[in-house]
């Protein structure tokens, strides 16, 4: 039996094939173990034997945000040892003089040097001797304790061109029996800087991803017998929890990774990848925070990037491209010293959780939306959890602030996030060279559906896809994931020996079908290049194409000019890293599809309420969601009700069931 389970700030989702059907299971999240609520699930769906159970997790992440993390040693070539602090010189906030500096996440007592030296080609110049390597071991260990160190971190200069002083450094360094993590296998990259950190971030996060997925594969081996686990990555792509644990810092966007392969998905089966309609735009509005992302066709799916700042941290490994906001159902509502309403980053989580919960005392964006009628306490997660709408009301009167009524504070709440929401579209669709009226916007989440028309209507985008299970979408892309291993190298060559990169991608195909067949895999590779005009300081990754290497000079040129608004093909182009992915399908699953015949929803009508919309409360009609047939159209103002989620329509949007269960809401172009 093959089980997805996300955990997230406010709860953790099931989802599991059963008959054939995907079934969705939420229960609240255990954030002092996010295990236990890991076993709770399993036990709730029963599951038995020969368990496949694969995870999407937030120990990473909230590890970096918490700080959290191992004491790590650093070891880098002598005379680089602060390199780590130094950074880059980017400023976060450039005319604020008394920004403090960003805390590394190394001490200054445990950075250590090197003697040796590799130049940029690769040649090793300089060896480190046996003694000095013996005495690089007893300067760490005869660290302080109050700063001893729980991992090492290994970044030597032009490694990646040439490892085997590192691999030297790190025989040497075995016998302090700590994790040890080396630049050269997680990172074989340029940018000395870009390459320390990703290396650190992960010997940070080691001891404490390793002690929690031993533990859940522990108990899941335990309680299901033959039961392993497995965890999904920030680039989108399984791997077993054994290589997790060694290499944490590709987990560190675990579960919003899930929500990007399953809103594609689920698009693709709902026919818009078709020409006209090839173009996606995801948000997932979750407890805690909001993610946005793009996929597009033409440019191979879903956003990926290499250039990530996790936590004010950079990390370089391969991930899906997703920009992050805190802007959840549990977000945050106060008033600044100004009193400006804010709303968020700030989260009232799992515990105590919004106030209509019963045990939170600050106004959230879900008591806002219970106030002004947009959710049913009687259907909320089945009514298995009791929303107290007076206790609500009650409190955000008290807190209303400068504003005349506790209605008039949930509007503004609701504004303020939806335009925190719009913004942060905007950042990767508009600020990257795309019209978002083009693409289709997939809301899911628990309150993605929630905001979709409001933010459809203030983007001009004319359709929104609310998928079926929208509040659990993530662990159904989690189910769905392939297995995938990325690997890269840099190469720095001029772009006219393009045709002389088969043998290098061929040596890193052996390399990776080994790795896929000792698990018993069978691997699909995908080849891709980052390209600049040469003295450039960043990079566009293209795919590659063998039969017509030179295309990928001219799709590079076609792609600097969409996203910088310009490109000069006569300026010669640098080949700076070659990238492979190679993934294994996961077993196939198509759900269940029926003919839609035209219909009125009327079996699926349950109530009339108020509604607030706009500046007043409307009459609406309510539905369920589980009543609904193929065909089925709901005109605004309205919503409809489901254990997941809930979606409302303004005046002026409808909604149509397609075959597979999906909701497809049409904005009115007068509204629009």
């Amino acid at each position: 039996m093959r089980v997805a389970i996300d955990t997230g700030g406010t709860f953790t989702d099931c989802v599991y094939l059963a008959g054939g059907e995907l079934r969705v299971l939420k229960i609240f999240s255990t954030p002092a173990d996010p295990s236990l609520a890991v076993i709770h699930a399993l036990a709730r769906i029963e599951a038995g034997s020969e368990l496949q159970v694969r995870h999407g997790t937030t120990v990473g992440t909230n590890t970096m945000l918490e700080r959290k993390g191992a004491r790590v040693a650093f070891v880098t070539t002598a005379g680089f040892e602060d390199t780590i602090a130094i950074g880059r010189q980017a400023r976060s906030r450039l005319y604020d003089w008394f920004a403090p500096a960003p805390v590394c996440l190394v001490p200054l007592e445990l950075r250590f040097g090197v003697p040796e030296r590799v130049s940029a080609e690769g040649e090793i110049l300089r060896l480190p001797t046996e003694e000095e390597l013996a005495a690089l071991a007893d300067q760490i260990r005869a660290a302080p304790p109050e700063v001893s160190p729980e991992a090492i971190a290994i970044s030597l200069l032009f490694s990646f061109a040439n490892p085997e002083t590192e691999r030297r450094v790190e025989a040497a360094l075995r016998p302090l029996g700590l994790p040890i993590s080396t630049s050269h296998r997680i990172l074989p990259e340029f940018r000395e800087y870009e390459r320390a950190s990703t290396t650190v971030v992960n010997a940070y996060l080691a001891p404490g991803m390793g002690s929690y997925l031993s533990h859940l594969e522990q108990r899941v081996s335990q309680q299901h017998r033959g039961g392993r686990v497995e965890v999904m990555q920030s680039s989108g792509g399984i791997i077993p929890a054994r290589l997790a644990a060694l290499e944490p810092v590709r987990t560190i966007l675990s579960g919003p990774a899930g929500g990007v392969i399953g809103a594609c998905q689920v698009a693709r089966w709902a026919g818009f990848d078709r020409i006209g309609f090839e173009r996606i735009i995801g948000i997932d509005m979750g407890g805690t925070s909001t993610d946005v992302f793009l996929a597009a066709s033409a440019s191979g799916g879903p956003q990926r990037t290499g250039e990530s700042i996790v936590a004010g941290v950079p990390v370089s490994v391969p991930m899906l491209d997703i920009h992050t906001i805190g802007a959840g159902g549990g977000s945050i509502a106060r008033f600044d010293a100004g009193n400006m309403l804010r709303v968020g980053p700030e989260s009232a989580g799992a515990d105590p959780g919004p106030i209509c919960f019963g045990r939170g005392r600050r106004p959230t964006v879900t008591d806002a939306n219970l106030l002004l009628g947009r959710l049913d306490p009687d259907t909320f997660l089945g009514g298995s959890v009791h929303l107290d709408r007076h206790r609500a009301e009650r409190v955000m009167r008290e807190g209303k602030g400068p504003l005349p009524t506790a209605e008039d504070f949930a509007a503004g709440i609701l504004r303020v996030v939806e335009t925190n929401m719009e913004k942060a579209i905007r950042i990767i669709s508009v600020e990257r060279g795309h019209d978002p009226r083009q693409f289709t916007l997939v809301a899911f989440g628990g309150g993605g559906p929630l905001h979709a028309c409001s933010l459809a209507r203030a983007l001009r985008i004319p359709t929104v896809l609310v998928p079926a299970m929208p509040g659990a979408l993530s662990a159904v892309g989690i189910l769905l994931a392939d297995a995938v291993r990325d690997y890269s190298r840099t190469v720095m060559l001029p772009g006219e020996n393009i045709d002389q990169l088969e043998s290098i991608f061929f040596d890193l195909e052996l390399h990776t079908v080994e790795e896929f067949s000792a698990e018993g895999l069978e691997g699909i590779a995908d080849r891709s290049l980052d390209l600049r005009y040469r003295r450039q300081g960043y990079e566009l990754n293209i795919p590659y194409d063998p039969r017509s290497p030179k295309h990928s000079i001219e799709a590079f040129h076609h792609l600097h000019q969409q996203r910088y608004g310009f490109s000069d093909p006569r300026r010669p182009v640098e080949i700076v890293n070659l990238r492979l992915r190679m993934s294994s399908p996961a077993e196939p699953y198509s759900p269940p599809f029926s003919q839609p015949e035209p219909g009125d929803a009327a079996s699926a009508f349950y109530s009339e309420r108020d509604i607030f919309f706009e500046r007043e409360f409307m009459a609406s009609r309510l539905y369920r969601r589980d009543k609904l047939v193929p065909g089925d159209t709901i005109h605004g103002p309205a919503m409809i009700t489901e254990y997941t989620s809930a979606t409302v329509l303004p005046p002026g949007c409808s909604a149509r069931v397609d075959g597979y269960g999906n909701l497809i809401l049409t904005i009115a172009e007068e509204t629009a």
